[in-house]
């Protein structure tokens, strides 16, 4: 039987760059506990309000049909959270409500690319974007992000890689897994690229509530002169510890929504009305949860960097935002994989291989901050121990 090239193209883009993770969680069945500190899963509950508001659509019968774009309820208050916080109008017609970022990303991908374009990403990257880019038929065209830059991306490296065919780029920001937040200047030099490349930008912006203190997000958005190119995405997975709510949007310019949205209504045409008025009350104000997590993150990153830095030649890069810290083994002469693999087996630590984010993280770990301070402690003691006895 014959199969779509998709298929061909997508193969080992999914659950096995997740290999370590799943390794782990065989463990942990078979009855050997394992530090489990490989997926960005938030370590608090959702916030009452929204499970409140959730239960209560349910009860009210809020279980119906909905339409592709998105309940008008949750249109209008993507609207005025997005007038408030990015300096500028925006209507509901500029919204397009979806289940989670991933779908986001798929859609706005699909739309904007096809075969024979090329797409421009951040190396390393969140580990399905290279899958999304292939899936529209597009290339992937990697951006080195480096750490004498705070992993943010600049335009220079950008500018030396477009080519006739370059259509899109994909900013990440916050940025997962190295935790970067771009900043103003960073993201006006970025648009005078895709300006005079006429390339679109879309922009991943779930962790933006995620920010630790002394650090300002910035978004493209509030780019006036980049309205017309900009395409952000984001949920309420992260900032409201509900990724299991499957609850995300794109925003951008009211015409990019109006061609989209045949695109959407093919997929899956409109997401559950009773998440649509639980996720309309969670954005209607800041996340009540949000500054607590980033919080204990932050806190957690510095523990791993007092635990770790230095020892058998380890590096601890700490992250502006989000959920994960990263660890450079390099001097171990092992690969991110080899090292992940290994210490899983010997400490029974679970940590991702930088090579599931790209080459720009060959040799490196990533390392998810949203385990108890006591487990984070116990699990960066092993490492410790684990990389003494390598070198």
């Amino acid at each position: 039987m014959k199969y779509a090239q998709v298929l061909e193209d997508l193969a080992g883009l999914g659950g096995a760059k997740w290999g370590v993770h799943s390794r782990a969680r065989a463990m942990a069945a078979a009855g050997r506990p394992v530090l489990e500190l490989t997926i960005g899963e938030p370590d608090t509950p959702p916030p009452a309000p929204l499970l409140a508001a959730a239960t209560a659509a349910l009860s009210s019968g809020r279980t119906g049909y909905s339409n592709g774009r998105g309940e008008a309820g949750l249109l209008q208050a993507l609207a005025d959270r997005y007038t408030q916080s990015r300096g500028r109008r925006f209507e509901s017609n500029q919204f397009l409500c979806l289940p989670g970022t991933q779908t986001v990303l798929y859609l706005v991908l699909r739309a904007l690319a096809a075969a024979g374009d090329e797409v421009l990403v951040g190396d390393p990257m969140y580990a399905t974007y290279e899958g999304v880019i292939r899936a529209s038929g597009a290339r992937m065209v990697p951006v080195p992000l480096r750490a004498d830059h705070g992993f943010r991306m600049q335009a220079a490296d950008v500018a030396a890689r477009i080519t006739p065919r370059c259509r899109v780029l994909v900013l990440n920001t916050p940025h997962n897994p190295t935790g970067a937040v771009l900043r103003h200047a960073d993201i006006a030099a970025l648009g005078e690229v895709a300006r005079a490349h006429d390339l679109w930008i879309l922009s991943d912006e779930v962790y933006e509530e995620l920010v630790f203190d002394g650090t300002e997000f910035a978004s493209p958005l509030s780019h006036p002169g980049l309205a017309d190119r900009v395409i952000a995405a984001s949920s309420i997975s992260k900032s409201h510890a509900a990724p299991g709510f499957r609850s995300g949007w794109c925003v951008g310019p009211a015409d990019f929504i109006s061609r989209a949205l045949p695109l959407a209504e093919t997929m899956l045409f409109g997401n559950q009305p009773f998440l649509a008025d639980a996720t309309a009350q969670a954005i209607s104000s800041p996340s009540p949860v949000a500054r607590g997590m980033a919080a204990r993150y932050a806190a957690r990153a510095l523990m791993l960097a007092q635990a770790l830095q230095g020892v058998a030649g380890l590096r601890v890069h700490c992250p502006d935002a989000g959920m994960f810290a990263l660890l450079d083994i390099r001097a171990s002469g092992m690969t991110g994989e080899a090292f992940a693999l290994a210490l899983l087996e010997a400490e029974a630590v679970a940590c991702m291989p930088g090579e599931s984010f790209g080459d720009g993280l060959a040799g490196w770990l990533r390392i998810s901050l949203t385990q108890p301070d006591t487990v984070i402690q116990q699990a960066a003691d092993r490492i410790a121990r684990f990389a003494t006895r390598c070198g």
